[in-house]
């Protein structure tokens, strides 16, 4: 599947539409973020179950700040409505797809219950 451009208007359908979306925050200017563009092309092109969605960060500043991205490339792993993973940095293509196959293995519900463990400690 190729990738598509997510925006404050389609960020959250898209991300509540999916099982599973993968985020590149980036921007034109950012060197690693042009040297990891084609990786995530490719393992977008091999995953057509997955949505995997660009957020330029110098037009969707808003969402980059919702998010609070302080650094690119970062990717994110959003399952179920959940993000499960978020790092800067650019990763290598084996680790992408490394990556994709323990957010697949996850258990949503054992996921949210830590979660609501962690809010009620807080």
């Amino acid at each position: 599947m190729a990738t598509i451009e997510l925006t404050k208007e389609n960020f959250n359908e898209t991300v509540t539409g999916s099982d599973m979306v993968l985020v590149d925050f980036w921007a034109s200017w950012c060197g690693p973020c042009r040297m990891f563009a084609p990786v995530y092309e490719r393992v977008a092109a091999r995953h057509d179950d997955i949505v995997f969605g660009k957020v330029n960060t110098e037009t969707e500043q808003e969402l980059a700040a919702a998010f609070r991205i302080s650094s690119i490339p970062t990717l994110m792993v959003i399952r179920e409505g959940v993000v499960v993973f978020s790092q800067a940095g650019a990763i290598p293509e084996q680790a992408l797809e490394a990556l994709i196959a323990d957010a697949r293995k996850l258990d949503m519900d054992e996921v949210r219950r830590k979660i609501a463990e962690q809010s009620a400690k807080a």
